[in-house]
């Protein structure tokens, strides 16, 4: 006989199976309940009184099950606060994960900033403002291109501090970098691009994403002036100028020329993919490409690595022919990103707290590299770092003759530690470099210098 109650500040549905008897049914559902989570340590309970009214049985009962479930350690009397669920510790074989992979102790994966380094006192102050000032149909959903009050502070922020050409009207704010590359793809195969080129080796996560909306993919050899445009390219191409992961080149100038030169030519589009061109340390940052061909060139950027991936903000400065079918790809695949987060990083780039939370990453995340390449100095000089000084990661050649790649994983995994290998960003892994891709934003401060430790004597 199924059962809820609200009286006491919380809803639980029981289940109450009264085939053994009242109180044992009672018993039975009440700790399942607590096992569960569905009542979690600390809840209050309603009083024997409440609660007896409510599921329709005798107080005694109620007080017979909370005095056997008290003697299990289930519950617990708090003088002057009730009954409230008591702390259980899990069993091992109930724990969530614990027939998984242990988590690593070290984690130098790439792919995210500092999460401790998570501007909360900025976000905090400029929420207070957004919602003390946001009218009423901010709640409600708008325009798929998203909030115009983001659209305009991007234009701004974009064009001072990338060298992009945006149009407040020719920006749609999406729900991370992902989805704007599914929406471009779908747009792209729709209106007949069948091929897109993308960088070889490249993020294997982004090549999916493609596929999955039907273009069929072309590798784009890098090297260490970027990627190679190659005689008879067609279609499309993804790139990334500033800092090509996981190579870590810069698009050389006359590739630069090249590219948009072909793209002018064929009418082709350019994607570009942004996402930590603000970080480079020896010079400040190169301009993005889409400065010198904005009617050829789609810019994208993201918060992922500026702020954190969880934020689920991204944004397309679009050429004027593609405004109009990306924004319908945006509607139908999901309406509108969220409302309240578009407003609160519109006030921290009109502020400038977005501004100062860049540098303050710049400088940290320098400092982080330098203690990487020291590391590796000194520890580990046979292996090469590739790559310029820039961006959240680096890469860390093997030499020819030295340990492969699985072997150092298998060391890595014995001391807990978390490592990307080169031959997964590669489309044919046989007979290429290897190496790993070494995230050094990851790990919090202080965990740093012990999975530093750790890579040294994996390496």
């Amino acid at each position: 006989m199924p059962k809820s109650w609200a009286g006491s500040g919380i809803d639980l549905h029981l289940d109450l199976d009264t085939s053994g008897g009242r109180r044992t049914g009672l018993e039975r559902a009440l700790r399942a309940a607590i096992r569960s989570g569905r009542l979690a340590p600390g809840d209050t309970v309603p009083s024997t009184r409440v609660l007896a009214a409510q599921l329709r049985l005798s107080r005694g009962t109620v007080t017979a099950a909370y005095d056997q479930l008290t003697a299990e350690g289930y519950l617990t009397t708090v003088p002057g606060s009730g009954t409230k669920v008591a702390e259980i510790t899990s069993a091992p074989h109930d724990a969530p994960g614990a027939r998984g992979a242990a988590e690593p102790v070290h984690n130098l994966l790439p792919g995210r900033p500092d999460l401790s380094a998570f501007p909360t006192r900025a976000w905090l102050r400029s929420t207070r403002r957004v919602l003390g000032a946001a009218p009423p149909e901010a709640y409600a959903l708008g325009d798929p291109r998203g909030r115009p009050e983001l659209r305009e502070a991007l234009a701004v922020y974009l064009g001072r501090a990338r060298g992009v050409h945006a149009d407040p009207d020719r920006i749609v704010v999406t729900s991370g970098y992902a989805q704007s590359l599914g929406l471009l793809a779908e747009v792209l195969f729709d209106t007949g691009t069948t091929t897109i080129a993308m960088e070889e080796p490249g993020h294997p996560f982004h090549r999916e994403i493609v596929r999955n909306h039907g273009p069929k993919i072309v590798p784009l050899p890098v090297d260490d002036l970027g990627a190679r445009p190659e005689p008879g390219l067609a279609g499309a191409a993804v790139l990334t100028p500033a800092h090509q992961y996981p190579y870590g080149a810069t698009l050389h100038p006359d590739r630069r020329h090249a590219f948009t030169a072909w793209a002018r030519a064929t009418g082709a589009t350019i994607v570009e993919d942004d996402y930590d061109g603000e970080f480079r340390y020896d010079r400040h940052p190169v301009g993005a490409l889409q400065g010198m061909a904005p009617g050829h060139v789609v810019y994208a950027g993201t918060t992922s690595k500026t702020l954190a991936p969880a934020m689920r903000l991204a944004w397309l400065v679009l050429p004027a022919h593609l405004v109009e079918p990306v924004t319908e790809a945006k509607r139908l695949a999901d309406a509108h990103t969220q409302s309240l987060g578009q407003l609160v990083l519109a006030d921290l780039l009109g502020t400038h707290a977005y501004d100062r939370h860049v540098r303050a990453s710049r400088l940290r995340y320098r400092r982080r590299r330098d203690l990487l390449l020291a590391a590796l100095r000194d520890r580990a000089p046979h292996v090469r770092v590739q790559g310029i000084a820039a961006g959240l990661h680096a890469l860390v050649l093997l030499p020819d003759d030295g340990a492969t790649e699985p072997e150092i994983v298998e060391r890595a995994t014995r001391l807990g530690l978390a490592l990307l290998p080169l031959r997964d960003h590669w489309q044919n892994p046989s007979d290429r470099p290897q190496g790993f891709v070494i995230g050094y934003s990851t790990p919090v401060g202080s965990a740093y210098p012990t999975a530093l430790d750790a890579l040294c004597r994996a390496l």
